[in-house]
């Protein structure tokens, strides 16, 4: 029998109180008439009073894996030794090694299984280990699980077999699917409780249309499933939307700020493909993701910008709501010249590094969280202490101040703010602001601003 495939998983304004009636009056009536919560994702969740940011604290939709805090890591990257306070620090849960097309070029070596697995366990990160698939063999993939975890005794449980195969020109899907199973077949028969992560595909989007194809036109994650559907526990792609080719240029803020919600189609169509395929519902990953394919830096909207940490943050928060079980940035760590996408860079950090530090305040069980506006986003999570976290993306130019409606909260609680902005570093800005359902929320142009309430 197959092994189990689960995996461990601003200001404050008040409101007018007529227009407060009449926001009760709706949201009540609404309702009435929407149907039981359901325990899968939600994709553009319906906004029950139109022009409010809306959080149901009764409607508990599960646990928000702790594996979504992921990025990438590979022998090429150096973590100053002035920045490892920082990386330590920085929220990362999931450590994907090697990340990008570097396995496939080379073996890896016992010592750099160890260096990672050290990083890895100081940065408190589920490390995953990719084995190599292109110029790989079963034998070679067999002797990693073997060192790691028999003589080791690392109990690396995450692992992949190569990276982008569909960007091989000597690969087609028959090869690539014959090759992944010998070496997946090798690697169970030394440790059958590891998990198998796959395909690894380069440019997913879920339109058939366009995403990546062998020569001969056969799609490469459907024929994957369709080969290893058996096999595969969790089910990855990638995604870099910008540039749309070698030679276009990098994207503009407003490109970026219409670009996250590609995510609510990607992930839905992903899901659809693997029932189609195998029968059955998998995990899904998201495995390599970024704004920029290219190594592009310095623009306003290249990964090393600031905006590039908003978008992420609207991002991450959509992965979270579709209960995508692990999503691994690219990546932890590159050099000035080499690439804008590290979280840290040669002496300090980026940007983006400091969207994680505002979701190490969000929680872990997910909660219903609305908003029609397309430039605002929310999303909200209990905490294990108990608190309700409520993070908001402002992707547009201006700020904003919306009404907050809080169904389920029936008198006034306390909040304390943290802000990210081109002011505030992931900075508490208040605490033990008086908030109440109906008052509204100033968020600061292109900002992430989490409200941490205290439930009565």
């Amino acid at each position: 029998m197959k092994k189990c495939a689960c995996v461990r998983s601003a200001v404050l304004l008040p409101w007018g109180a007529v227009l407060q009636a009449v926001v009760l009056f709706l949201v009540c009536s609404a309702a009435c008439a929407r149907p039981s919560p359901s325990p899968t994702a939600l994709t553009s969740p319906p906004t029950p009073v139109p022009g409010v940011l809306y959080v149901d604290v009764g409607r508990r939709l599960g646990r928000i894996s702790p594996l979504v805090y992921g990025t990438n890591y590979g022998p090429w990257m150096v973590v100053p030794y002035e920045l490892l306070p920082q990386a330590e620090a920085a929220g990362i849960t999931y450590l994907r090694f090697p990340g990008g097309n570097w396995g496939d070029q080379n073996d890896l070596r016992k010592s750099q299984i160890d260096q990672f697995i050290s990083l890895a366990r100081r940065m408190g990160a589920e490390p995953n280990i990719c084995v190599r698939l292109r110029g790989g063999t079963p034998e070679k993939a067999a002797e990693l699980v073997r060192y790691a975890n028999v003589v080791k005794g690392y109990g690396v449980r995450y692992w992949s077999i190569g990276n982008e195969p569909s960007l091989y020109s000597d690969y087609d899907t028959v090869r690539y699917n014959t090759e992944w199973r010998a070496i997946a077949q090798a690697m169970e028969a030394i440790d059958p409780g590891i998990l198998l992560i796959g395909p690894d595909i380069h440019q997913y989007t879920g339109n058939p249309a366009t995403d990546p194809k062998d020569a001969a036109g056969r799609e490469w994650l459907r024929e994957f499933l369709l080969a290893n559907g058996d096999m595969v526990d969790i089910v990855a792609i990638h995604r870099y939307p910008f540039p749309s080719s070698k030679t276009g240029p990098p994207a503009t803020i407003d490109e970026l700020r219409a670009n996250s919600r590609e995510w609510d189609t990607i992930i839905p169509s992903l899901r659809a493909a693997i029932r189609e395929t195998t029968g059955r519902d998998l995990p899904v990953a998201v495995t390599e993701v970024n704004s920029h394919w290219s190594s592009v830096t310095g623009g306003e909207a290249t990964p090393d910008s600031f905006y590039n940490a908003i978008w992420w943050g609207d991002v991450l928060g959509r992965l979270i709501r579709q209960r995508v079980e692990i999503v691994a940035h690219f990546a932890l760590q590159t050099r000035v010249g080499s690439g804008g996408w590290g979280l840290l860079a040669s002496s300090e950090v980026r940007p983006t590094y400091y969207t994680y530090q505002m979701f190490k305040h969000f929680g872990t069980e997910l909660v219903y969280a609305s908003s029609d506006d397309p430039d605002v986003s929310i999303y909200a999570a209990l905490r294990d202490d108990g608190k309700l976290a409520l993070m908001m993306v402002n992707l547009g130019p201006e700020e904003r101040a919306k009404p907050l409606y809080l169904e389920g909260i029936g008198q006034p609680t306390k909040a304390e703010v943290w802000l990210f902005d081109e002011a505030h570093a992931a900075e508490k800005v208040a605490e033990g602001r008086a908030l109440a359902s109906g008052d509204q929320v100033t968020l600061p142009a292109r900002s992430l601003s989490l409200y941490l309430l205290s439930l009565p």
